[in-house]
């Protein structure tokens, strides 16, 4: 099992919800979340200029099995990109064990 976790464009998080409940990906949390990046410059609209030091992005939180990490990547890759600086990253580290709390369930089964 994989934990990945990926911070994209709050704008982008609708396709990128849908692309995974595409691919299956059904289960996963989520939070707005505020990081600074290296975005250096700042918009401007309607005649006023904001600053982009200071980013909003929304963080997912997806725990797959290890068949469904490439799967997973590919869809928030493909959804979240407007081939802009921002973004956002994808981060994969190992999960060792998930308990379903409900039926004490472990390992893979605990993700269905």
């Amino acid at each position: 099992m994989k934990k990945i976790e990926a911070i994209i464009r709050k704008s982008k998080f609708d396709d990128v919800k849908s692309a995974l409940h595409n691919v299956e990906v059904n289960f996963f949390s989520y939070w707005d979340v505020t990081g600074v990046g290296n975005e250096k410059e700042g918009h401007v609209y309607r005649g006023i200029s904001y600053s982009t030091s200071e980013i909003q992005r929304r963080h997912l939180s997806i725990v797959v099995n290890d068949d469904f990490v490439q799967i997973t990547i590919d869809a928030i890759l493909k959804s979240a990109a407007t081939d802009r600086v921002g973004d956002g990253k994808i981060f994969i580290t190992p999960v060792e064990e998930a308990y379903r709390i409900r039926t004490g369930e472990k390992g893979g089964k605990s993700l269905n």
